[in-house]
């Protein structure tokens, strides 16, 4: 009597705690990741979910090589969320996304470079990140890339691809339609006229 009162009493306990975790948090979705990158809110959202996606994480990005993963992944390791810090691990899966093309991880290497975050800073190793990511239409990427050629780092043979870009960005933020007015009004003054026309002529990525 007393080992049947000991089985039923483990049952309820094992049904009380599984009622208590709840259902499992499902993976997240390519497009849900995007947008948690836009906002810059994935690190945040992951500890929000108290690490628990970790392993669905990490085998979306080592073992089926996913980019978005690989970049979340990179992230996570370059800042220590959920796992252990290594920065070279994090900058190496930082990589492989951008390599799959990836724009967002294009950008933040480009960034990186630039600003000297956790790696040396090297603003022309910059801008070939920055322009990858600016012809795949990623704003930030477009604006940080027409700032180094104002500043007279890269090339002059990219003056007529990054006003294009600018000339034919959209966005309701005023700061950044400011930014942008201000840049293309700079590249012009070092661009040939028949240049500046020819951009504008063009669609806005090939």
């Amino acid at each position: 009597m007393k080992l049947q009162s000991l089985f039923i009493f483990i049952m309820l306990t094992s049904s009380a705690t599984k009622a208590y975790i709840g259902s499992a948090l499902p993976v997240y979705s390519e497009s849900q990741l995007l947008h948690l990158f836009e906002s810059n809110t994935h690190l945040q959202k992951v500890k929000k979910d108290e690490c628990q996606l970790l392993q669905d994480i990490e085998a979306r990005a080592i073992r089926v090589e996913l980019p978005a993963y690989q970049f979340l992944y990179g992230d996570m390791l370059a800042w220590g969320v959920c796992v252990g810090r290594d920065v070279e691990q994090g900058i190496f899966y930082m990589q492989l996304a951008a390599q799959q093309g990836l724009p967002v991880a294009l950008e933040q290497l480009g960034r990186y470079y630039s600003q000297g975050t956790l790696v040396q800073q090297d603003k022309e190793r910059a801008i070939p990140y920055l322009r990858e990511a600016a012809s795949l239409g990623n704003t930030r990427a477009i604006l940080q890339l027409a700032e180094l050629l104002v500043a007279d780092y890269g090339s002059p043979l990219d003056y007529e691809d990054a006003y294009r870009w600018l000339y034919h960005t959209i966005t309701p933020d005023t700061t950044t339609h400011q930014k942008v007015a201000f840049l293309r009004e700079v590249l012009e003054e070092k661009m040939p006229y028949h240049v500046i026309a020819r951009a504008k002529r063009q669609d806005r990525y090939w």
